[in-house]
């Protein structure tokens, strides 16, 4: 079986609509946590693809938290192999500072938790060509790393989605959300909840009932384009 390597950062951490989508289309899923010393492979020669998950910690804190450093040190291996590289939140800040690009709270020190619109930077970009409601969960949004072309922008984070080469996309967003993570993050982190301009507990489980099955297709399409452009890329 086609195996996909999924990193996360928390022991208890669910990869969520990813895992689910991908398991569903035939994939192993090859779970590590650096956090807590899980190694990461010297190369990706057993692996279809890599997707970096979201966490509480930053992409800035290498100096603190060894496993950043360790997954930033490991990102060019993936990026190298031209496999798909699929970045979410964290992730997505992870590659955008290999890439040289910055990562940073908000100048007005704005937090973005619930469902927010997403806008298309590129309507001829396929999944990112219209606009679309998607769930955040960050406080930290990254800069456009140089050669990387910008796919969504939002109101507060203006980069929300980006694609580097042919293969590498990174969201600020969290497709893989359902409403069971909703409802652990909620409670878990009730304390953010009292930030300005943050959607209440009631008010993210409402938006999921509208926006949650379109994003769960969304994702669905998603990825399996992203898999099959390195595929149709392997075929020239």
């Amino acid at each position: 079986m086609k195996k996909i390597l999924l990193i996360v950062h928390q022991q208890t951490s669910d990869p969520g609509l990813v895992g689910q989508i991908l398991i569903k289309n035939g994939y192993e899923l090859d779970i590590r946590c650096p956090a807590i010393e899980q190694e990461l492979p010297a190369t990706m020669h057993n692996h279809e693809a890599v997707v970096i998950f979201g966490g509480p910690m930053s992409a800035n804190d290498s100096e603190t938290l060894p496993f950043i450093r360790t997954e930033l040190d490991w990102i060019p291996i993936a990026l190298d192999s031209g496999k798909p590289f699929f970045g979410i939140c964290l992730g997505a800040q992870l590659l955008a500072r290999v890439l040289g690009a910055s990562v940073s709270p908000h100048p007005k020190e704005m937090t973005e938790i619930g469902y927010f619109p997403i806008l298309p930077a590129d309507t001829s970009v396929n999944y990112f060509d219209v606009p679309r409601y998607v769930y955040h969960w960050h406080g930290e949004g990254f800069e456009l790393p140089s050669g990387a072309q910008l796919l969504a922008k939002g109101e507060v984070f203006e980069s929300q989605a980006y694609r580097y080469g042919e293969t590498a996309y990174g969201v600020q967003f969290h497709p893989e959300i359902t409403k069971e993570m909703i409802d652990k993050w909620t409670t878990l982190g009730a304390h953010m909840l009292t930030l300005p301009g943050v959607q209440s507990r009631e008010e993210q489980m409402q938006k999921y009932s509208l926006y949650g099955g379109e994003s769960e297709s969304w994702l669905e399409g998603f990825l399996c384009y992203w898999l099959n452009t390195a595929k149709v890329k392997e075929l020239h």
